[in-house]
């Protein structure tokens, strides 16, 4: 996932092993601890989320609207905002949410379980927006590139709904769960 941070450019082989080097759950610290096994139960780690994917989905409109009324630079810029944004949220998910419930959950198999695939598809996920970002990170500056950006906008935009729909209802309630367990 630390591959998000350099969104708009192709991932090396380099930094693709620090991604998976870095962000292994063993490995990843906790903000001001030393290891995920030290990441706490926040109480409004729900709300931020749901919060985020309101705001992810807003910023995700914008891009549409812009390049929908052919405004491509605006789009471009809005692109870029969104990146940054979706950095940040797939950021504390995997850390301060996938860390913590694949630890606590570690003895529910069914709940482990659902984690681990929720955690799997993310990673595919974030891989096919990395390569979003990246193909059109010269968009508005590029003109060929503008055939294809709707439809591929479109698809990325479906999927990260879905997406969106299947983490509140499924994977959210596990963590609040998680407490009580």
């Amino acid at each position: 996932m630390l591959g998000l941070l350099n969104w708009g450019k192709k991932p090396t082989e380099s930094t693709r092993d620090e991604t998976s080097t870095v962000l292994a759950p063993s490995a990843a610290p906790a903000r001001g601890s030393g290891q995920a096994s030290e990441i706490r139960y926040y109480a409004g780690l729900i709300d931020k989320l749901k919060r985020d994917h309101e705001a992810l989905l807003g910023a995700f409109g914008q891009v549409q609207s812009a390049f929908a009324s052919g405004d491509v630079t605006t789009a471009a810029s809005r692109l870029s905002g969104f990146r940054v944004a979706i950095n940040s949220h797939l950021m504390m998910e995997g850390v301060r949410l996938y860390a913590y419930l694949e630890r606590e959950l570690a003895q529910d198999p069914a709940s482990h379980d659902v984690v681990q695939q929720f955690r799997k598809e993310m990673d595919g996920i974030g891989q096919a927006v990395i390569g979003f970002l990246a193909k059109y990170a010269d968009l508005g500056r590029n003109e060929a590139l503008e055939d294809s950006f709707g439809r591929d906008l479109e698809a990325v935009g479906k999927v990260l709904s879905q997406r969106i729909q299947r983490e509140e209802a499924l994977l959210y309630p596990l963590y609040a769960r998680s407490q009580r367990v």
